[in-house]
């Protein structure tokens, strides 16, 4: 089957957590060469990403299997991005915004608010989890959206290399669709480009010492408290520059608790 000509995609990284069937990750390196998406991420992979099952599944993507970038973790995976969206099938947590492609995709393509045409694309991430158990609820709370596909409440778990085809189709079709309505190119999405996700841990490194310093969450209690204060700050999408405040605020606090002085 021809796919039509593909908008490149070259600040989109797709990331796959822990896959453990070479036969998705060659499909998956296919389904990112037809849709122009060059940057593959594999966190921990289960399987052996390089051999013949998914070489033979590639097809004219291996170049693009090879180049596939493996990391520890999902941390690891997206520290450099701005804007995430893990697609997950089963939601326990409702700390992040669940929404259909519609709805994610969109604000995943977001561009940096301002005057006439944007200067640069945001730095986005699509990640997919396990093929047997999804996405952990701290790997959710990694995520700015949460995309849930829509299928039918009967049987509505779906192959690893399908539920990225559906999403990189509509993928497609919302950077065709902004690019017909304004000639310029996408338009710019209200508010600040948020921050990398790199900066928002750090942040919360230095929060979390803080408070079990002060005796605000307890060893026992920090995992739990920590994972509110995190959802609480991506729901709130807050850019570098604020992220940055809230740092020097955590850290003048500190010095002034262990100074014994206000």
């Amino acid at each position: 089957m021809r796919v039509g000509s593909t908008p490149n995609c070259p600040d989109l990284a797709l990331v796959l957590v822990e896959p453990a069937g070479p036969l998705n990750v060659g499909s998956v390196a296919r389904l990112c060469a037809n849709f122009a998406v060059h940057d593959l991420r594999l966190v921990a992979p289960r399987c052996d990403h390089l051999g013949e099952e998914a070489r033979r599944m590639a097809v004219h993507a291996g170049t693009l299997l090879e180049a596939a970038k493996v990391y520890p973790d999902l941390a690891a995976a997206i520290a450099d991005r701005t804007r995430v969206v893990a697609a997950n099938g089963r939601v326990d947590s409702q700390a992040v915004p669940i929404e259909g492609p519609a709805q994610a995709i969109p604000w995943l393509l977001g561009h940096p608010s301002g005057p006439g045409p944007a200067q640069r694309t945001s730095a986005g991430a699509l990640v997919f989890g396990r093929e047997d158990r999804g996405l952990s609820t701290d790997e959710l709370l990694q995520a700015g959206r949460i995309l849930q596909i829509g299928t039918d409440a009967g049987y509505p778990s779906l192959n690893l290399s399908h539920a990225v085809a559906i999403t990189l189709h509509e993928l497609r079709s919302c950077q065709q669709g902004e690019t017909a309505t304004r000639p310029g190119g996408p338009t710019p999405l209200i508010g600040p480009e948020p921050a990398a996700r790199e900066l928002l841990e750090a942040a919360l490194v230095d929060a979390e010492e803080l408070l079990l310093a002060v005796g605000f969450v307890l060893p026992h209690t920090a995992h739990a408290r920590m994972a509110k204060l995190r959802a609480l700050l991506q729901r709130a999408q807050i850019s570098a520059e604020e992220v940055a405040l809230v740092r020097g605020m955590v850290r003048q606090l500190r010095w002034a608790s262990q100074r014994g002085t206000p």
